[in-house]
């Protein structure tokens, strides 16, 4: 073990690396293995107050704390260059983060998307290209939020024939709610991935995700029926879609407990590593993916990824099983997510925090509400875009603000007079709670090509009491 080794764990160059490197000696000497030594270090760098007493480490301890009261300072003066679709109804606030997101010393490119509105450090529809470097807030706390839409071999009226049979298959093969879970643990290969095992994060977090696969969570997730009138051919893994007007079913959530608790803990390292940072840009704390607490989100949110990806697959599934119809075509996209891309000819990281993947010839899907239609788009593979779209018709209200306005006899008459039902849901997602999504689609035109339009029919949201932790998309 050298200095090199302790940098890449995100240790700060200097006196602390000196301090480190004796401790590391002393505990080899004492015959700690070297992993046993390398995990002692990664802890006493996440949290040096619980090691002050510590017999071996607490004088690199009280150096780490010494070294976090005299923060480094960061030029934030520099603006990299970003775009906006339809600033003309986004909130300042979000346009405010932006900003901030973009004068990042890691940042190179920006763009913020027709939907979006306030988050967490990076708006939701913001999108931000670093160089070599993660921003788990940039991710959002929802890790691999995505949709996945199953288009049926049949046609949209056997829904309105046969509504309790698919009444019934929402009530029995869906589970909301932010702490729910089933009571018999779903089956999925996801499971046996070895970072379950070898992730230092991720092997407690096992159990509680086992859980809630195939789950959804609270807040705007959903499951729900519908009608997909289909305007432009195109072709899916699954097979090709044909224009005409098709049975479909569409579901939105993420990776549960196990993503919002990852976002959590990196989040808290990030912003111990970089302390320095004003308080108006604390969430926009970075990790190096040279450094080892780098390294490790980034495993974690892609075995977020497949673990949400897993979810939606195993809703689909029983519904599939339940309703018992021909599958014609899928198509499905994360939307909270870092990717590893090349744009303009630079290797950056691209955060995508409520955007849609839109590459050129990339396959999406950007939903209303429970009351208006969604879309299935082509990605126009627009570079200032930073190749993405929207990923929904965005907020234009808080959540509390919507209990204090709404009722909910009012908005089910109002649904029930378009041919929509909803069998639970917040008040909070009301359709008078978001921005015209037609609006939202005319101001990115430029960005995707509209294949088809999805109309919600049959609606199963979370209808349960709050709970501690929300999705931000």
């Amino acid at each position: 073990m050298d200095g090199h080794d302790l940098l890449r764990l995100g240790y700060p160059s200097g006196k602390a690396i000196g301090i480190a490197l004796k401790a590391a000696a002393d505990a080899a000497a004492q015959g700690d293995s070297e992993a046993d030594i390398l995990a002692a270090l990664r802890a006493v760098l996440a949290e040096p107050e619980a090691f002050s007493d510590d017999a071996r480490y607490k004088g690199l301890a009280k150096e780490l704390l010494r070294l976090r009261q005299q923060p480094q300072a960061y030029r934030l003066d520099t603006y990299a260059p970003y775009h906006v679709w339809g600033r003309e109804n986004i909130e300042h606030a979000a346009l405010q983060q932006m900003e901030r997101a973009v004068r990042l010393p890691i940042a190179v490119r920006g763009a913020l998307m027709p939907d979006a509105h306030q988050g967490y450090g990076l708006p939701i529809g913001g999108v931000l290209a670093t160089h070599n470097a993660v921003i788990p807030y940039a991710v959002g706390v929802d890790i691999a939020c995505r949709m996945r839409l199953t288009i049926f071999e049949a046609p949209p009226h056997l829904l309105e024939q046969r509504k309790e049979r698919f009444r019934k298959a929402l009530e029995e093969n869906t589970c909301f709610g932010a702490g729910n879970a089933w009571s018999v643990r779903r089956q999925h290969a996801v499971m046996d991935d070895p970072l379950w095992r070898e992730h230092p994060v991720a092997r407690r977090l096992k159990d509680i995700a086992w859980e809630q696969l195939g789950t959804s969570g609270s807040g705007n997730h959903f499951v729900e029926f519908g009608t997909l009138s289909v305007s432009t051919p195109f072709e899916t893994p699954e097979g090709n879609v044909p224009a005409g007007k098709y049975l479909a079913l569409l579901s939105h959530s993420g990776s549960r407990r196990f993503g919002y608790e990852i976002a959590h803990h990196y989040t808290q390292i990030a912003m111990r590593s970089h302390s320095g940072l004003p308080k108006d840009f604390q969430h926009l704390a970075w990790l190096d993916l040279d450094w080892s607490a780098g390294a490790e989100y980034w495993e974690a949110m892609q075995l977020a990824g497949r673990y949400a990806q897993a979810n939606h697959e195993i809703i689909h599934a029983q519904l599939v099983q339940a309703i018992r119809l021909p599958v014609l075509g899928v198509v499905e996209n994360h939307h909270n997510f870092a990717w590893r891309e090349e744009i303009d000819g630079q290797a950056l990281i691209v955060h995508r925090k409520g955007a849609t993947p839109a590459g050129e010839g990339v396959l999406g899907v950007i939903p209303g509400s429970m009351g208006d239609q969604g879309y299935v788009v082509r990605g126009r593979g627009v570079s200032a875009a930073l190749n993405s779209a929207a990923h929904g018709a965005g907020r234009r209200m808080s959540r509390a603000e919507a209990f204090k306005r709404f009722d909910w006899n009012i908005i089910k008459r109002k649904l029930k007079e378009k041919g929509i039902e909803v069998l639970s849901a917040g008040l909070d997602e009301v359709p008078n709670c978001y921005k015209d999504i037609d609006e939202v689609m005319a101001a990115q035109a430029d960005l995707v090509e509209t294949l088809a339009a999805f109309q919600p029919k049959l609606v199963k949201m979370d209808g349960s009491p709050r709970h501690s932790y929300q999705p931000e998309d």
